[in-house]
């Protein structure tokens, strides 16, 4: 089947399944939820995470420093873009009529102004007036979202001082934001918020200026799938050694896209509309059937947390804005809303699925960040297309290969199978290359049961160190993978830039195939034991089977990793050497070897990883002496 009828395919029929758990199956609405209903999941979920923040927020007025700003728990900094949560505060004080959102409002204004404000117009990203100042478009847009929509309720003298102080970012963004000054998502986002704020002032200087910046973002869209890349530094049209821009779903579809639709929609641009519609498609190839996003082979997967990205927007606005055109973008907005909606507790969202099972706090930059597009949604429904699930999302109807040529990534499907396999090149930055590649599994998800293997970084760094957060526990790397250590230098595969895929598909089996070699870090390949091996995927509806051999000989341990994912309730038995099963709520997991099957010790019953937020059973398996192959199944029953 030719790629381009594969896609179409694939977004017009399908099983129109909604699953309901995070890694679960089970259908917990109906298949068609109608926009009343979709309508109210957003706004229960706004009210709940304005309530979380509310409670969160620093009531201190004796202390400037911390008066206002909401108190992260997991991160003991404040983070300078709290204020963003104007917005949702203030369309629920207009909604409710309840004094408590106006006041948490007007608080974390100024405990913005009063810390992160800086002459220029800016707003930092903490209270260094020396730290990073990009993220102005942020407060802005959300300064001008809460007085377009909701400035009536507030007093005359507030309104003006917010007004004021919006024409003083504006004028920042003016001088400094150009379509590629930075990673792209700053210059995209920047499209939308100076419209909008043109509006809000009633200035043309601004909306010119996004109208300029709109001309630029069209060229930055790849030529075979229509990807949005610019997430790479130093420059944002860097190319790999593959010739490979770079590409990142989570920001693309949480943060970039949203605010490209939203201005393309307004100024009515026919010719924007068409690329961002190819775009959007091929985006949505990456979402899972359960609305988690896989994200585990792009350029900023340090910040992937499944349902998207740690401080991005969310991705409704851009799929279900866009609903006429494809039922499926809906079907999309509405299934990863109640993905956020699993992942939030005590009125904040989680960074990830498993982070409350395995006793990780949720930091308070994802609820503020991602309640903002609920607020938007809500202010726009009246011009909304109707929303539900009645057109099933590509990975759900698919099944054969897709290969991504802008990428080097293929997503496979056969049965109730769903991967990815990465041989994508592109780096963020050379000094800490991290997500999946080396012809390694991003994603492995079963319809029954769900996610059972994802990539994770392969080794956790604080890229952005006000972004993330600590690693909790040992540094284990979730990503399935062949890994060997010379001392205490680690190598694997998943640091080789170098593989490149075999794709087939006979109807029955499908097979992706690469040769690899392990390296470190640094790329160097390791010297004095098996450094060249081959590494083979075939799926079938039965079973997933992934074979790994060498004709060198191994001279240190060197073993096939494959961390299972896994909450710490979900019952492991090894039957026999090479053979360990995870009881899940909706079936059994089988994985068995050629060789024996080892669980790696650890402190707790599961090894996690902030990326993507899950528990894991980490499964390895050796090669023995004399045998070139390790041989390992997945089978769902």
């Amino acid at each position: 089947m030719e790629r381009r009828d594969f896609i179409k395919l694939s977004t017009i029929t399908g099983l129109g399944l909604s699953l309901g758990g995070v890694f679960s199956c089970g259908s917990n609405h109906a298949k068609g939820m109608h926009s009343e209903a979709y309508h109210k999941l957003c706004y229960d979920l706004l009210k709940d995470w304005c309530d979380g923040m509310l409670r969160v927020q620093t009531i201190q007025p004796d202390d400037l420093l911390v008066h206002g700003s909401l108190d992260c728990p997991s991160c003991e900094h404040i983070h300078g873009r709290c204020m963003d949560a104007v917005y949702p505060f203030m369309y629920m004080a207009d909604k409710t009529g309840e004094k408590k959102y106006l006041d948490g409002a007007i608080l974390v204004m100024q405990w913005a102004e009063n810390n992160v404000s800086q002459e220029d117009g800016s707003w930092t990203v903490i209270r260094n007036p020396k730290s990073w100042k990009g993220i102005s478009v942020f407060g802005a847009i959300a300064l001008a979202e809460a007085l377009k929509y909701h400035g009536h309720i507030l007093n005359a003298d507030i309104r003006q001082q917010w007004t004021l102080r919006l024409g003083r970012v504006a004028e920042y963004l003016y001088d400094n934001f150009t379509i590629s000054f930075t990673n792209i998502n700053y210059g995209a986002t920047a499209v939308y918020g100076l419209n909008l704020i043109g509006r809000v002032l009633n200035d043309d200087k601004y909306i010119q200026r996004s109208h300029e910046l709109a001309a630029g973002a069209k060229d930055y869209f790849t030529k075979n799938e229509g990807l949005l890349f610019g997430e790479c530094k130093p420059t944002s049209d860097k190319l790999s050694a593959k010739g490979l821009h770079g590409v990142d779903l989570g920001y693309n579809v949480e943060e970039s896209l949203n605010s490209l639709v939203m201005y393309a929609l307004h100024e009515k641009d026919e010719e924007f509309l068409q690329i961002l519609q190819k775009s959007l498609n091929s985006h949505l190839e990456f979402m899972l059937p359960d609305g988690a996003w896989d994200n585990s082979w792009g350029t900023r997967q340090y910040k992937w947390s499944y349902w998207g990205s740690r401080t991005c927007d969310g991705s409704q606005p851009a799929y279900a804005m866009m609903a006429k055109y494809n039922g499926a973008y809906a079907t999309a907005a509405i299934k990863n809303t109640e993905l956020l909606k699993r992942c939030t507790g005590d009125g904040l969202l989680y960074g990830g699925p498993h982070f409350a099972s395995h006793g990780v706090k949720a930091c308070v930059h994802h609820t503020f960040a991602h309640a903002k597009p609920l607020a938007a949604l809500l202010d726009h429904w009246e011009h909304m297309p109707e929303q539900n699930t009645s057109t099933p999302l590509p990975r759900e109807a698919a099944d054969g290969i897709i290969y991504f040529k802008d990428l080097d990534v293929t997503l496979f499907a056969r049965g109730p199978w769903r991967g990815t396999v990465s041989a994508y090149d592109a780096e963020y930055d050379k000094k800490d290359y991290r997500q999946a590649t080396g012809a390694a599994i991003g994603i492995l998800y079963h319809n029954k049961v769900g996610t059972l293997l994802t990539a994770s970084m392969a080794k956790y760094k604080l890229k952005e160190k006000n972004n993330q957060q600590p690693l909790s526990g040992e540094d284990f790397a979730l990503t399935p993978r062949i890994e060997t250590y010379v001392g205490e230098e680690k190598y694997s595969n998943l640091y080789d830039l170098t593989a490149m895929l075999k794709n087939s598909d006979n109807k029955s089996k499908i097979e992706i195939e690469s040769a690899v070699k392990l390296k470190n870090e640094a790329r160097e390949v390791v010297q004095g034991t098996a450094s060249d091996f081959a590494l083979k995927y075939q799926c079938s509806s039965k079973e997933m089977r992934i074979t790994a051999t060498t004709k060198q000989e191994p001279t240190a341990p060197t073993a096939f990793v494959l961390p299972l994912v896994s909450t710490n309730n979900e019952v492991v038995k090894q039957a026999s050497a090479g053979t360990i099963t995870i009881q899940k709520p909706e079936g059994l997991v089988s994985i068995k070897s050629n060789v024996p099957l080892k669980i790696k010790e650890m402190p707790q019953s599961r090894t996690f990883n902030q990326v993507p937020g899950v528990e894991a059973v980490p499964v390895m398996a050796y090669f023995e002496k004399g045998k070139e192959e390790v041989i390992v199944s997945i089978e769902v029953e």
